[in-house]
C-alpha cells in the first residue's frame, strides 16, 4: 500500500519544537531569533507567500520584519537595506523572497548577506560547504533540507539508491543534489534539455520533481516501488493547486508519494523558521 508522505503533519511537529525551542531561548539565554524577509515589486504569490512566513515567525515567537520596496527599486537601495541587515544585531536570518524585478541581479543580491544569515543557503560560501561535504554549522536551502527531512522521517533509505532529481534550480535541484550525494545516494539531475526523460525517470528509486510543469510526471515515467517527491505547485486555470507529478495516476506505482498541497510546501515554511533558530543559537554561541 502506498504511503502518502504528510508533510503538513511534520511541518506541525517541527514547528511545534521550534516554538518551544524559541521560548527556551529567551526564558533561559534572553535570545530572541530574528528573520527579515525582503521583498521587491507586488508579485501577487510572492506577497502571499512573505506574509505567511511573516505571520508563521511571529506565531512562533521569532521577531519578524518585513522590508517591502516598490518594484522600481534600485540595486543600490536594496543592497543599502542587505548591509543594513547584515549589522543589525537584532536580525539572525536574511531572506530575499524571489523572483526580483528585472533590474536587480538575483546573484548580487544574494552574495550581498553575510553567510552567518544567509537563511537560503544560496551564498557562494554555503553552497560550496555543502557540496564539499564540510562538518560544522552552516545553512541549507530550506526546501532541500525541508526534503531530507521527510525522507528521514519516514525511514526510507538513500544509501545506494538511485535518485533523479528533474529540475535544476539553485533552489531545490542543485543543494538537493549534494544532499543526497552526500548521503551515498546515487545521483542523476535532468532538466529540460535531458533526452528521453522517462527512460531516466523510470530508472529512479527516489524521484524528485521540481519544474512548474503541471502532471510533467505520469505513470508511464515512474518505476514500481519508487519513492516520489513533487515540489511543484501550480495552479490550474478552474483554481486548483496541482504538483508536477500526476498525483492520482502515480500514487497506485510508488511506495510513498507526497501530495499538493500538503506535502513539501508546509515543511518548507516550517524548516525556513528551524533553520533561522539554528543561526541564532550558531551566532551567539558558535
Amino acid at each position: 500500500m502506498t504511503t502518502i508522505i504528510d508533510g503538513k503533519a511534520l511541518a506541525k511537529k517541527i514547528n511545534a519544537q521550534t516554538q518551544e525551542l524559541v521560548a527556551q531561548l529567551r526564558e533561559k539565554q534572553n535570545i530572541i531569533p530574528g528573520i527579515a524577509v525582503v521583498i521587491a515589486g507586488d508579485d501577487a504569490a510572492s506577497l502571499i507567500y512573505t506574509r505567511n512566513k511573516h505571520n508563521k515567525a511571529i506565531k512562533l515567537g521569532i521577531n519578524s520584519i518585513l522590508k517591502k520596496f516598490p518594484a522600481n527599486v534600485s540595486q543600490d537601495e536594496l543592497l543599502t537595506e542587505i548591509e543594513k541587515l547584515n549589522n543589525d544585531d537584532t536580525i539572525d536570518a536574511i531572506l530575499v523572497q524571489q523572483p526580483l524585478p528585472p533590474q536587480l541581479d538575483p546573484e548580487v543580491i544574494t552574495n550581498a548577506i553575510v553567510p552567518a544569515k544567509d537563511v537560503d543557503g544560496l551564498n557562494p560560501l554555503n553552497l560550496g560547504k555543502l557540496f564539499a561535504n564540510q562538518h560544522g554549522n552552516y545553512p541549507v536551502a530550506c526546501t532541500p533540507r525541508g526534503i531530507m527531512r521527510m525522507l528521514a522521517e519516514y525511514n526510507i533509505d538513500l544509501q545506494g539508491k538511485n535518485a533523479v532529481i528533474v529540475g535544476r534550480s539553485i533552489l531545490v535541484g542543485k543543494p538537493l543534489l549534494a544532499l543526497l550525494n552526500n548521503a551515498n545516494a546515487t545521483v542523476t539531475m535532468a532538466g529540460r534539455n535531458t533526452r528521453d526523460l522517462s527512460a531516466l525517470t523510470k530508472t529512479a528509486d527516489i524521484l524528485i520533481v521540481a519544474t512548474g510543469v503541471p502532471h510533467l510526471i505520469k505513470a508511464t515515467d515512474v518505476k514500481p516501488g519508487a519513492v516520489v517527491i513533487d515540489v511543484g505547485i501550480n495552479r490550474l486555470s478552474d483554481g486548483k493547486l496541482t504538483g508536477d507529478v500526476d498525483f492520482e495516476a502515480v500514487k497506485a506505482k510508488a511506495q510513498a508519494i507526497t501530495p499538493v498541497p500538503g506535502g513539501v510546501g508546509p515543511m518548507t515554511i516550517a524548516t525556513l523558521m528551524e533553520q533561522t533558530v539554528d543561526l541564532a543559537q550558531w551566532r551567539h554561541h558558535g
